[in-house]
């Protein structure tokens, strides 16, 4: 539900109220009880991503993307030689050549 700015005409009263879009807009000041209020015109809300799995680089364009993957090094020779891994070695031959 979204949060909107009201204002009244005849106090000056400011106020921000949490509201169904579907309700109709309040017309009474909570201060004078005069019916003057209005909804202000605000600038809307922003999208707001919390938490720790959105990231900038989420919404990149395909172009950024192929260019950043084009600049980025090769991982396979690291990961061969990486700390634990065993080295491959040719398969052993049964004494025929072939």
């Amino acid at each position: 539900m979204p949060t909107y700015d009201y204002i009244c005409d005849s106090c000056s009263h400011e106020f921000e109220a949490f509201e169904s879009i579907k309700a109709d807009p309040q017309t009474v000041c909570p201060e004078c009880k005069e019916p003057k209020l209005r909804r202000k015109i605000g600038a809307g809300a922003a999208i707001l991503f919390k938490g720790s799995g959105f990231y900038q680089t989420d919404y990149r364009s395909d172009s950024y993307k192929k260019g950043a993957a084009a600049d980025k090094p090769s991982e396979s020779k690291s990961s061969d030689t990486s700390a634990g891994a065993k080295p491959s070695t040719p398969p052993a031959s049964n004494g025929t050549a072939s």
